[in-house]
């Protein structure tokens, strides 16, 4: 099993989105990635896909 390599540029790529305001994905799409995300592995990916997919769900969870 391979250790996740974190890149120098995506932890600064995360903050810049945090920082401003865009529309969330239908929550299909976002349910769609979170299978995709399931199936390659993908425990990063799942976690997103799932709190993003909370968040359309429920605007006010993430506030």
């Amino acid at each position: 099993m391979s250790d996740l390599v974190r890149r120098p540029t995506e932890r600064a790529a995360l903050r810049a989105v945090c920082r401003s305001a865009r529309p969330l994905p239908s929550i299909p799409a976002l349910m769609a990635a979170l299978l995709d995300a399931n199936e390659r592995r993908d425990r990063e990916g799942v976690c997103l896909a799932a709190h993003r997919a909370v968040r359309a769900a429920a605007p006010e969870v993430g506030e």
